[in-house]
């Protein structure tokens, strides 16, 4: 018997005629794509300097027909075979002129994230008291930097941007990413960085006599350009090189972020007060306390022991949001109201600052200019490219056990699209936020009994497009509250950043790092990587990611140098890959969990 499969009739017959065609022929059955000819095909000298070699690109599977009397359509492959010295050794499949600038790597995204497209949507719907509750909490989550970082802008551009932008930008660009997003888990959301950016692009618009407005919009234009070529190009793919060992100082940043943003509030109500009378800083300072501690243990409620599961998940559930709302309707009692604690400073109606209209004149600059914002626009590129990729990378950490998958260039491509809108408009712009993705996927999350007694662990994730888009479009809801959001303590939105900031640090093996330094030995496991690479390698690599984090800190506390933050973490990808390997080797990076993707 003959050890090649058998092939169809037809092609049996072409091989007689046409040895040459019923090689390619049997070549294109083969689940390997190495160029295979049959013996006697191999053993001619005349035809074995021929070979094959073409790109693959199909838009769907034919039929095997045969090569010899059927001419190929216009959506199958077209083969041929040329001598080894041809400069003819590569040919594509016939596509229209757009899709030929897709690549590899993005259409896999679109293949394995548009066939969930409708199970993202509906899986939101199947259980309401995960969900629901969900987006209730997300709502503070996100409201907050959003109106924090509103007012911080108002003063920085001269009440350019504010608050009612802010809230706006962030609804419409959060419920645009729900839709369009490769990964519905993950938010975007104003940030320090980008807030940096903006206040030095202001700060250069003022020197150089130029109207804030259009440079904006044309900087975001370029944005959007470039990243949308980014995405579609597959250049996502370069973020493997950014490692746990930069992820860890990365998120242990924004962690420090928020609680030093939370804590400089608090620390602004005893600078402010008059020191013969600090009741009010400390009433401040209990009510921030008290909502950091009552919503950390009922968002941990489901792992005590009390009450039946039903009730657990309950609490655990609609707990952190019920903590504000009773923090919000207890500032509202005569006797706190004597006390006068600080609480949110909104506008009372509903107009973009100074007046303006909507739409950006694109062309109150001179041609010259729009080209030359090219330039601060390659800088914001890769802020974005950065900080996007790095939050949905941390998403995606398999310790999450998300089951769809990961679409870095749509997200990409998404992000391209909204900032060029939010640009034409004049709005912030919004980047991937660390915190509320990883705080989205937890409140998502599904708990099991684990084989430790009392504890439990991590069962699943439920992804679904429905949380974010609701929490998003209740944030741009909220410029009609705007009364309303008066009313909520200042120290209640410093106990919420101190919440999230904690809660940032579950799971970052830096930090518990930095505890066990102090741990003694035997009372570690005996599968903890200090008892393979020893106490003093696990101590020198845990103190050099202590000393990027200071770095980092360092650098961002200066708006001029934060415009260049992504270099930065540029270094971070450069220490982790020519100078600590100089010091561990591959087996303990893989110990250290350490390895590139």
């Amino acid at each position: 018997m003959s050890p090649f499969p058998r092939r169809p009739c037809c092609l049996r017959s072409a091989a007689l005629l046409v040895p040459l065609a019923s090689a390619v022929a049997l070549h294109t059955t083969l689940p390997h794509r190495s160029p295979v000819l049959p013996p006697w095909l191999a053993s001619d000298p005349r035809r074995a300097s021929f070979r094959r070699s073409a790109t693959l690109v199909r838009r769907r599977r034919t039929p095997l027909r045969c090569a010899a009397t059927a001419p190929p359509r216009e959506d199958e492959e077209t083969l041929v075979c040329a001598p080894e010295d041809s400069e003819e050794t590569v040919l594509h499949a016939k596509r229209p002129f757009p899709f030929h600038l897709i690549s590899q790597d993005m259409r896999d995204d679109l293949s394995r994230r548009l066939p969930l497209y409708a199970s993202d949507w509906t899986d939101g719907f199947r259980d309401k008291r995960t969900t629901v509750p969900a987006v209730l909490f997300l709502y503070f989550s996100c409201l907050a930097p959003a109106i924090s970082f509103g007012a911080v802008a108002s003063q920085i551009t001269q009440g350019s941007i504010g608050i009612v932008e802010f809230l706006f930008s962030s609804g419409v660009a959060g419920m645009a990413y729900a839709i369009l997003a490769g990964q519905p888990m993950a938010f975007i959301a104003p940030t320090g960085l980008t807030l940096a950016f903006i206040s030095g692009l202001f700060r250069f618009c003022q020197v150089s006599a130029l109207p804030f407005f259009p440079v904006y919009a044309w900087v975001g234009l370029w944005t959007s350009l470039f990243m949308i070529a980014l995405g579609l190009g597959g250049a996502s793919k370069l973020i493997r090189y950014c490692t746990r060992f930069t992820d860890e100082v990365f998120n242990s940043l924004l962690s420090m972020n928020f609680i030093y943003e939370a804590l400089s509030s608090i620390r602004r109500n005893f600078v402010q007060a008059d020191p013969t009378n600090l009741t009010m800083p400390f009433v401040s300072l209990q009510m921030a306390l008290c909502t950091y501690w009552l919503t950390l243990k009922t968002a941990s409620f489901h792992r005590t022991d009390f009450f039946n599961r039903k009730w657990r998940s309950t609490i655990k559930n609609f707990g952190p949001v019920s903590v504000i709302i009773a923090a919000t309707l207890t500032n509202l009692l005569p006797f706190f109201q004597r006390i006068g604690c600080p609480t949110l400073d909104v506008p009372h109606v509903i107009e973009l600052a100074e007046g303006r209209r909507m739409l950006i004149s694109l062309t109150a600059i001179s041609p010259a200019v729009r080209l030359l914002c090219a330039l601060p626009a390659t800088l914001l590129t890769c802020l974005f490219f950065m900080d996007q990729n790095i939050s949905t990378r941390l998403v995606n950490n398999k310790e999450n056990k998300l089951k769809k998958g990961a679409a870095y260039n749509m997200d990409m491509v998404a992000l391209g699209l909204i900032t060029a809108g939010l640009s034409l408009v004049g709005l912030p712009w919004m980047c991937g936020a660390t915190v509320q993705s990883l705080n989205h996927v937890r409140a998502l999350s599904k708990y099991c009994p684990s084989a430790a007694p009392g504890t439990e662990e991590l069962d699943s994730v439920i992804e679904t497009r429905a949380t974010g888009f609701f929490t998003h479009a209740a944030v741009a809801s909220s410029i009609f509250l705007l009364p309303l959001l008066s009313r909520i303590p200042i120290p209640v939105v410093s106990g919420v950043f101190l919440f999230l900031g904690r809660k940032m640090m579950t799971g970052n093996t830096f930090c518990q790092r930095i505890r066990e330094a102090f741990v003694e030995r035997r009372r570690l496991p005996k599968e903890h990587p200090v008892q393979v690479l020893g106490k003093k390698k696990m101590n020198v690599y845990t103190f050099l990611q202590v000393l990027c984090l200071w770095g980092l800190w360092e650098f961002k506390q200066h708006a001029i140098s934060a415009i260049f933050f992504p270099s930065v973490i540029g270094v971070l990808m450069f220490i982790r890959a020519k100078v600590l390997v100089k010091f561990f080797s591959d087996k303990d990076f893989e110990i250290l969990d350490d390895v590139y993707i």
